[in-house]
């Protein structure tokens, strides 16, 4: 018997939907998994079974009623700890905000809720969602299910190590130069950054607002793109939030049909010093894609090398911009990483700001037309080296901190300067059983050609069968 923590999350929503297991039954085996693993873990920041109950009582009495049910009716999930809940502690990993109750209610949370979703609690983060690996001066290092000596990835810590640890079935995280893609990739986990603007940021913690996007972390494909599918699309109270329809994610997730199709390696700065290990998988992967039918062209990336600079400019100009009273008024107040690179934006020229804005249309545009002239989806590493540990990436606000943080984001932070999808995949395990991964990316707003792609490679692998953590059919 299949343990129900280890369910995935369009199965659990199956099973509530039909009666199988209600959604306290389901709930009450994510709590008992929480109550065993959570300490070891450190993936909480605040954890509410008692609430979450409720919830699930009350979402198995609608089912009794005969209404109608949402897509993810009756399912628990936790979220990063920077969606705001009206009147509801949100930290944002942070000491400065450790009492901070909002005063409004995050679209997307509202949005899951109104698919049936429940919520167990907030997940551990890098303080101000302001670091790569998971570290958090405040809250200690949310650990890898996998082996907890080492990193999760960040700044989506807690996230990446609740859903790879079967604790819950699905979490939002944010990514704002790879802190989606980078915890998912070395949890084991499918997580996607949307185009920006694809998804709402109202009620969302800001870090960057030219390149902070919203999105989940899941266990498969198909759980991802039904999340996004659920929270994707226009809102009022996001000005910046894209009109564009939603296209049918799950559906793509679903039909992984990609014969014919052209899968671009990139000829130039992604496999730059690239472990051995690493470019092993990823040539893997695409021998399983060439026997799905599709056909993998090399593809010269232009501009590769400055997205990346420019990109890391942007963000650390805007978050001073964000930050710049509590630096001046609290500065003991924050993680000694944290405090350190808000520092050194303050000496990056406003004219260089203005110009990585000025010069981004034409970047964007530029990279479009080279890359997908040639193909349908571009695929390159997320993380260029195997999975570090937590004592190897304790270097705070030390000398070796820039050089940590540049390499462990160079292969997810362009994405984010050119506004663009992109899918971190599950490719198998390294030498020491860590998780390996590659991230697909797709034109803007093309989010389906992802999930469809995503989900052939994840189908004819066979990866997604594998977890880590204890394996007892309790729950």
């Amino acid at each position: 018997m299949t343990a129900l923590t280890h369910l995935s999350l369009v199965e659990a929503a199956r099973m509530v939907r039909d009666g199988e297991v209600s959604s306290r039954e389901l709930t009450e085996a994510c709590i008992r998994r929480t109550e065993r693993l959570g300490a070891r873990l450190n993936c909480y920041i605040s954890f509410d079974p008692e609430g979450a109950l409720a919830q699930a009582d009350a979402a198995d009495r609608r089912r009794a009623a005969g209404e109608t049910l949402g897509p993810l009716h009756g399912v628990p999930l936790a979220h990063k700890d920077m969606y705001y809940r009206e009147g509801v502690v949100t930290t944002c990993g942070s000491r400065i905000r450790r009492d901070f109750r909002p005063d409004r209610t995050a679209t997307v949370l509202t949005r899951l809720e109104a698919a049936g979703a429940l919520n167990l609690g907030g997940l551990n983060m890098s303080e101000f969602a302001f670091g790569p690996t998971g570290h958090n001066h405040h809250f200690g290092p949310a650990r890898n299910p996998w082996n907890t000596a080492h990193v999760t990835g960040g700044s989506s810590s807690g996230s990446g190590s609740a859903v790879a640890g079967r604790l819950v079935f699905g979490a939002l995280g944010s990514d704002t130069g790879g802190s989606i893609r980078l915890p998912a990739a070395m949890c084991g986990l499918a997580g996607i950054k949307p185009t920006q603007t694809r998804v709402s940021r109202y009620g969302v913690m800001g870090l960057s607002y030219s390149l902070d996007t919203v999105g989940p972390l899941t266990r498969t494909v198909r759980d991802c793109a039904r999340i996004t599918e659920v929270i994707a699309g226009h809102d009022p109270l996001d000005p910046t939030s894209s009109r564009r329809p939603v296209a049918g994610y799950e559906a793509a997730a679903t039909d992984p049909d990609i014969r014919g199709t052209r899968i671009g390696v990139p000829a130039n700065y992604y496999y730059d010093g690239v472990h051995p290990e690493i470019r092993s998988a990823l040539q893997a992967s695409l021998d399983v894609y060439r026997s799905l039918g599709a056909e993998v062209v090399e593809v010269t990336l232009p501009d590769a090398e400055a997205t990346s600079v420019i990109g890391g400019a942007l963000s650390g100009t805007e978050a001073i911009a964000l930050h710049r009273a509590w630096l001046r008024d609290r500065p003991d107040d924050y993680g000694p990483q944290v405090r350190a690179r808000l520092e050194m934006t303050l000496a990056y020229p406003a004219g260089d700001y203005l110009a990585a804005l000025q010069v981004r249309p034409r970047v964007i545009r530029r990279f479009v037309e080279a890359v997908f002239s040639r193909c349908d989806v571009l695929h390159c590493p997320i993380l260029g080296f195997p999975v570090p540990t937590i004592a190897e990436t304790d270097v705070a606000d030390s000398p070796e901190m820039r050089k940590m943080i540049t390499d462990m984001t160079r292969c997810s932070r362009p994405i984010n300067y050119l506004a663009l999808p992109g899918l971190s995949v599950p490719a198998g395990f390294s030498s020491s059983g860590l998780p390996l991964s590659f991230q697909l990316i797709g034109r803007p707003f093309d989010e389906a050609s992802l999930f469809r792609f995503g989900a052939a490679y994840e189908a004819a692998a066979g990866w997604v069968e594998q977890h880590p953590g204890e394996d007892d059919t309790g729950g």
